[in-house]
């Protein structure tokens, strides 16, 4: 009879070890829903100290504070050590072997002893924090929500919510959702940590202690792996100032695979001042400049240093929406005999062509500037021109996609004498700032 009662006044706390008070007459307000979760194995359970927010429709946060905490460790007595890890093929794997997980019970762990490991890393004291991308979740609150979207962002906290049932300790998963200043290898999750716990002070992080681990390291292919799909993780723990190790190195001690950059801002602000800047000067009374390049190559920049003080006007398609209003743009400047400069990517000779043509009719020559910069350095410079604020960006463009620079790439041909050009001047990059803007620069963002 005792062990009913105590069973009974159990769950009518919703399973609190303390007792009400017993001169005090409690109704139980257990339902079925709380039986079955009572009764349900731990490792199935929705944790009772997980939580789940969302930051601008861009970043979803985990959390879990279980009971057994210990609220006398504070972490800010002492520099805080950050244990930082990726989630997928880092701590865990499908169940199924693909890529990317069926449901949010298609999970395991990446190797076996990865739960005792974080574990061990809680009880010595770190932080322990996973950083995320997740571009196959959408968070933005739409009328009709596709049922496919809600069930992977469901699936994703079933997963999430397995994990932190599993470990039991204290645990904030950040998962990026959107290109956005949030996506690894950018800082943007890294900095929401430190709001989050006061971490932003000087000497609150110990950062020779503190690593990332990812797997996502820009490793070449060895003799049974593949090449990694890219070196965001790497990236990213660099981007923030911590160690980084793979899965392999951190979980089973395996030696470092070499490894390699597509690109690095830093190694173009090792040659800067090795060249000269190309300097623009006019030739005829009346011309016509052509700006050849990617997005992001310095097109606008270069107008605006020097063609603009020397009297030309710029024509450009992202204002003025068409090639045909262009044209017309520009031919009724030259019949005002202003000199005129096309800030287009002019990519092939076909578009090309266009203004060579008009330049024919007016009877003026033409010249064209060829922008050198690679579509990776340009994707660089715009991701940095857009997620930086006035700073980088006076004009205030947003974010180009992808495509606008595997686009011009399909597309582009050098262009030469032959299509008719007076000239051809080619401007090779170099970047132009202050300090701080040079440090922003030259962080990791693609």
């Amino acid at each position: 009879m005792a062990d009913s009662k105590n069973i009974k006044r159990r769950l009518s706390t919703g399973g609190s070890v303390s007792p009400p008070p017993l001169k005090r007459k409690v109704q139980s307000s257990t339902t079925k829903g709380a039986l079955a979760q009572f009764f349900t194995p731990a490792s199935k359970k929705e944790p009772e100290k997980a939580s789940w927010t969302k930051l601008r429709d861009s970043l979803l946060i985990g959390r879990y504070a279980p009971e057994t905490e210990d609220k006398t460790n504070n972490p800010n007595k002492r520099p805080s050590r950050i244990a930082g890890f990726d989630l997928d093929w880092t701590l865990i794997k499908s169940k199924s072997g693909n890529r990317h997980p069926r449901d949010g019970k298609d999970w395991r762990w990446w190797h076996p002893n990865v739960p005792g490991c974080l574990k061990d890393l809680h009880a010595q004291g770190f932080r322990i924090v996973i950083f995320s991308n997740q571009g196959g979740i959408t968070l933005k609150s739409k009328a009709k929500t596709p049922k496919s979207d809600r069930k992977r962002l469901n699936d994703f906290k079933e997963r999430g919510c397995s994990i932190f049932n599993q470990l039991q300790i204290p645990l904030v998963l950040y998962a990026a959702t959107e290109k956005d200043h949030f996506r690894k290898p950018r800082a943007g999750m890294w900095d929401e940590m430190l709001e989050e716990f006061d971490l932003r002070f000087s000497g609150s992080i110990n950062f020779n202690e503190s690593f990332f681990v990812g797997d996502a390291g820009g490793r070449a292919a060895a003799k049974a792996t593949v090449k990694d799909h890219s070196c965001s993780d790497r990236d990213f723990a660099a981007n923030v100032g911590v160690k980084f190790y793979t899965p392999e190195e951190f979980f089973l001690k395996e030696k470092p695979r070499p490894f390699t950059r597509e690109f690095d801002p830093v190694t173009f602000l090792s040659i800067e001042g090795s060249r000269a800047l190309e300097v623009f000067s006019r030739k005829s009374p009346l011309e016509i400049v052509l700006f050849c390049g990617s997005p992001g190559a310095g097109k606008s920049t270069f107008f605006w240093r020097q063609l603009g003080p020397l009297g030309y006007v710029r024509v450009n398609q992202d204002i003025l929406k068409t090639r045909e209003k262009c044209l017309q743009r520009a031919a009724q400047l030259l019949g005002e005999k202003q000199s005129v400069v096309i800030d287009n990517t002019n990519a092939d000779v076909e578009t090309r062509a266009h203004w060579i043509k008009l330049a024919k009719a007016k009877n003026v020559p033409i010249r064209c500037v060829y922008f050198t910069a690679s579509a990776r350095l340009c994707e660089h410079n715009d991701i940095v021109r857009s997620l930086n604020g006035e700073l980088m960006n006076p004009e205030k463009r947003t974010l180009l996609p992808k495509v606008a620079f595997t686009g011009f790439t399909s597309r582009f041909r050098e262009p030469t004498l032959e299509e008719g050009f007076e000239d051809i001047i080619k401007v090779d990059f170099q970047f132009e700032g202050n300090e701080q803007q040079r440090a922003i620069w030259a962080r990791y963002w693609v």
